[in-house]
């Protein structure tokens, strides 16, 4: 085949791929039900500092997230001795009665610091993951019981005010986090569990001790696990046995690192079959921890690039979107602290927002709209649309087109449609390869608009 002829036919494929047009109709007057809090976070913001501009807050505050889950918290230098067990209580044999027992100082201060955000804690009960060869916090404690008191009063500090405590309004308390990572290799048998070194029936018969304890001292308040992280089939186990034991669960929660949107969903619909299937079905659904993942190894350059970048926004955008069509009910993204690794919000050394921030800031307008209306999508699998109104008949609209496919490089035409409402003013705000959400024209015409959107990019449309 000649020169001549192969480029005619990637001109041809090219013509091809920029005709693709996504057809876009929100339908304003048709209410579908709430928007969800997809755009909770793990951990809080940088301890505000007037004379350092390295922090965070000021942004973290703006975003508006709604809950900070506290897991990992002492990992990072700032937060050190703060929110785990061995850290609020460290001596295991100490009185759980005695207010000196308690080290509650440095978590104070941190849990301070998000309400002054505008944040809601979601308090992880339990240890950070222990990578390190020798484990300190994740073995197993030697009484249940005694662990269940010690979380007692920890609540009681932060909501009822024991030992010179707060009247905060922290209705999510979580038991542990992933005590089946690794499970399936036996690597609790070896004491290399970094998250649970012991059996998966020893954690059932642990977190049934903790959940009745703390159901039977607190009835107002959300108490549920285990955070999940990767074996369904343990998963499938553990709420058998919850199921035979009756023990209450306000809330399943579970994590995902994956590639795309299609992950996400199947990863849902798994879960809420299985809390069905043993009479679960009410239960609320928390994926607390999730964000973009080629794979931990070979690939793990790959994911950095694509967390810190628009290809990392139109992700989120993309996978919040596809959420809020189905059975979960919150996500958590992980992490929101400046200087960690799996940070796609805020950059290491300033603390200033990255494009992945500006999903989520986009979608705490949907939040404060309310009210989650019809919108439909079609001749492109790759864009995702979620629409809102207000009370006061505002509506945002947020389109993004994420694809892991390299091949796929042009532009898409993306034609949109606003029935139901008559449009005054709009603007359009893009994060992309070139613009960090920033304000660009759009004109309504009739309710009709088009616009071009790359892949890797993220618009919100804000209607009058």
């Amino acid at each position: 085949m000649n020169t001549k002829k192969l480029f005619l036919i990637a001109l041809c494929v090219a013509v091809s791929a920029v005709s693709a047009v996504a057809q876009i109709v929100v339908k304003a007057d048709e209410p579908v039900g709430k928007i969800k809090l997809m755009n909770a976070v793990n951990n809080g913001p940088q301890s505000p500092d007037p004379n350092s501009s390295t922090t965070n807050f000021p942004a973290y505050k703006a975003a508006q997230f709604p809950y900070a889950r506290l897991h990992d918290a002492p990992i990072n230098w700032g937060w050190a001795h703060t929110v785990d067990i061995t850290c609020v209580f460290p001596d295991f044999e100490a009185d759980v009665n005695d207010p000196k027992s308690y080290d509650f100082v440095l978590t104070d201060a941190l849990l301070s610091d998000i309400q002054a955000a505008g944040t809601k804690v979601f308090y992880r009960l339990g240890q950070s993951i222990e990578k390190w060869s020798k484990k300190y916090g994740v073995i197993p404690p030697k009484d249940y019981k005694k662990w269940a008191r010690i979380c007692e009063h920890i609540i009681r500090h932060y909501t009822e005010g024991w030992a010179d405590g707060f009247h905060y309004d922290i209705e999510y308390w979580e038991i542990w986090n992933e005590p089946d990572l690794g499970f399936k290799d036996g690597r609790w048998k070896k004491n290399m569990s970094p998250t649970w070194n012991g059996s998966d029936t020893d954690f059932f018969k642990f977190y049934e001790t903790a959940a009745n304890h703390l159901n039977k001292c607190f009835p107002h308040l959300k108490i549920g696990g285990p955070a999940l992280c990767e074996n369904n089939d343990w998963a499938d186990n553990f709420l058998k046995y919850m199921s035979e034991h009756k023990v209450e669960l306000d809330f399943f929660s579970y994590h995902l690192y994956a590639s795309g949107p299609d992950k996400f969903i199947a990863k849902n619909d798994r879960i809420k079959s299985m809390l069905d299937k043993y009479g679960y079905s009410d239960v609320e659904m928390i994926l607390d921890e999730w964000n973009y993942l080629s794979n931990w190894t070979t690939e793990w350059k790959e994911t950095m690039e694509v967390v810190t970048s628009h290809k990392g926004a139109a992700f989120l955008a993309s996978v919040m979107s596809a959420c809020q069509d189905g059975p979960a009910d919150m996500l958590m993204y992980y992490d929101a602290r400046p200087r960690v690794q799996y940070n796609g919000l805020f950059d290491f050394y300033k603390g200033a927002p990255l494009p992945q921030y500006y999903a989520l800031y986009a979608w705490k307008n949907l939040v404060n709209l309310g009210t989650q209306v019809k919108s439909e999508v079609t001749d492109c699998p790759d864009v995702y649309v979620t629409s809102a109104v207000g009370e006061d008949g505002r509506c945002g609209v947020l389109v993004s087109f994420f694809t892991n496919d390299k091949n796929v490089v042009a532009h898409r035409k993306v034609e949109i449609e606003i029935a139901g409402k008559e449009i005054k003013e709009a603007a359009s705000y893009v994060t992309d390869e070139f613009h960090i959400y920033t304000q660009v024209p759009v004109e309504f015409n009739e309710g009709k608009t088009s616009m071009w959107i790359a892949p890797g990019s993220v618009i919100y449309i804000d209607i009058r």
